[in-house]
C-alpha cells in the first residue's frame, strides 16, 4: 500500500474511531461527561445508561463499548454511492442512489444490534434525504430546502474529500452539490468545507494549520466568520487552559441551538447567513491547536460533549488524513472494528480504489480542459489587432 492509498484509508479508520468514541457520551455537557466517568474520557467507554434500549424512547440506541453511529454508516453508504455510480457525484445521484441504499438494502446496524435498513437508524434530519427525494419527488438539487439545519450532511462527507484529495476547491463544489439533496443554508455550507478540509488533509506536506487555511479560503457567511473566530481562539490559547472552553467561547455567537443542547431554543437550526453549525469549527480547532495529533484531538472533541460523535467524527477524519493509519491508535481502531462487526481497512482500500479510477479521469479530463483553453487562447490571441 502507497503512502498515499495508506492515508486514504486512515480517513476512513479515523472517522469511525472519532464517531464511536463521541458517541457514549453525544448530547452531554462537559460537566456531565466527567461526572458520569469520573473524569475526562480517555479512551472507549461503556453506554450513558445501562437500559440503553428504554432510557431514551426517542432514540434507543446502544451507544458506548465502540460501536459507531449513523455518522459511519452515511459516510459508508456515500462510498457504495460512488462505486456504484462510478464517477464524481451530484444531487440527483444522491436521490438515485444513496435514498435506496437507505431504503432497502440491509446491513448489521451496531447500536440497534440488528441487520436492517440504515433508514432505521438515522434521525429525523436524515430521514429527511427519503421523504424529500423518494416520496416527495423533489428537485435533488433543492430537497434539503425546509430541512433541520444541523451537520447531518457535513458528518458524511470525508469521501467527498477523499475523492478530490489535494484539490479542497474541487471537494468543496461536489460536496455542495451533493448535500443539496439533504441540506440546506450553514448546513450545506459545512458539508462544502468539511470536504475541502479533508481534501487538504490528502496534500502531499498537509499540516493542521494548511488545512484550516483550505478550510477557511473556501468558506461563506456565518461559516467563515466562525473558523475565524476560532482561529484567533486557538492562537490566543496558552495550552494549559481548557481548550473546549475557549472553543464554546468562540462558537458561541454563531451556534443557534443554545447552551442547553437537548432543549434548544424555538430559532434554533433554521437557515441563516450569519450562523454556523457547532460541530466543524469546533473540530477544526481542536485539530489546530493540536497540530493534528490523532488522540489529542479526537480526545479534545470526544470530551467537549454535545454533538461530540460528529465533532470527533470530523476531527478523526482529518487527522487521520494528515498522519495516515499509523496516527490512529492501533487499540481504539481493532475495538472499534471489532465491536462494530466492520471491517474499516477494507471499506477504507474501497475508498482509495474509487479515488484512484476518479483520478485517472480527471486528469484525463484536465488534459482535455487545458487543450481546448490553449486553442481558444492562440485564437483569440490571433484577432487582436497588431
Amino acid at each position: 500500500m502507497t503512502h498515499a492509498q495508506d492515508r486514504l484509508v486512515a480517513v476512513i479508520v479515523g472517522a469511525a474511531v472519532g464517531d464511536a468514541l463521541g458517541g457514549a457520551v453525544e448530547g452531554y455537557s462537559p460537566e456531565q461527561i466527567r461526572e458520569r466517568h469520573g473524569g475526562p474520557v480517555t479512551g472507549i467507554v461503556g453506554p450513558w445508561f445501562a437500559d440503553w434500549e428504554n432510557a431514551r424512547p426517542m432514540s434507543p440506541y446502544h451507544k458506548g463499548d465502540g460501536l459507531v453511529t449513523d455518522d459511519t454508516l452515511m459516510t459508508h453508504a456515500l462510498i457504495d454511492t460512488y462505486e456504484r455510480v462510478g464517477g464524481h457525484l451530484s444531487a440527483y445521484d444522491i436521490a438515485s442512489t444513496l435514498v435506496p441504499i437507505m431504503m432497502s438494502e440491509p446491513r448489521w446496524i451496531p447500536e440497534l444490534e440488528k441487520t436492517t435498513v440504515i433508514l432505521n437508524r438515522v434521525f429525523l434530519a436524515e430521514k429527511w434525504i427519503v421523504l424529500r427525494n423518494h416520496y416527495a419527488h423533489a428537485d435533488p438539487r433543492e430537497a434539503g430546502t425546509g430541512n433541520v439545519v444541523n451537520c447531518g450532511a457535513a458528518m458524511y462527507m470525508a469521501p467527498v474529500g477523499a475523492v478530490n484529495a489535494g484539490d479542497p476547491e474541487a471537494a468543496y463544489a461536489e460536496a455542495i452539490d451533493v448535500a443539496g439533496a439533504h441540506q440546506s443554508s450553514y448546513g450545506r455550507e459545512a458539508a462544502g468545507v468539511f470536504a475541502a478540509a479533508v481534501a487538504a488533509s490528502l496534500a502531499p506536506d498537509a499540516t493542521a494549520q494548511s488545512v484550516f487555511d483550505a478550510a477557511l479560503a473556501v468558506s461563506h457567511d456565518g461559516t467563515r466568520a466562525a473558523l475565524l473566530a476560532i482561529g484567533a481562539a486557538v492562537d490566543a490559547w496558552d495550552g494549559g487552559s481548557d481548550l473546549a472552553v475557549a472553543l464554546r467561547d468562540a462558537i458561541r455567537p454563531f451556534d443557534m441551538v443554545g447552551e442547553a443542547y437537548r432543549e434548544p431554543g424555538m430559532d434554533a437550526r433554521k437557515p441563516s447567513r450569519t450562523k454556523s453549525i457547532e460541530e466543524l469549527p469546533v473540530a477544526l480547532g481542536f485539530v489546530l491547536a493540536h497540530r493534528g495529533d490523532f488522540r489529542a484531538a479526537v480526545l479534545g472533541a470526544v470530551n467537549y460533549g454535545r454533538d461530540c460523535d460528529s465533532i470527533a467524527t470530523m476531527a478523526g477524519a482529518i487527522c487521520a488524513g494528515l498522519g495516515g493509519t499509523a496516527a490512529v491508535p492501533t487499540e481504539w481502531a481493532d475495538a472499534v472494528a471489532a465491536a462494530s462487526r466492520i471491517d474499516l481497512v477494507a471499506v477504507g482500500h474501497r475508498l482509495a480504489a474509487v479515488a484512484a479510477s476518479l483520478a485517472v479521469g480527471d486528469a484525463e479530463r484536465a488534459a482535455r480542459t487545458a487543450e481546448i483553453a490553449r486553442a481558444r487562447a492562440a485564437a483569440l490571441m490571433a484577432e487582436v489587432p497588431a
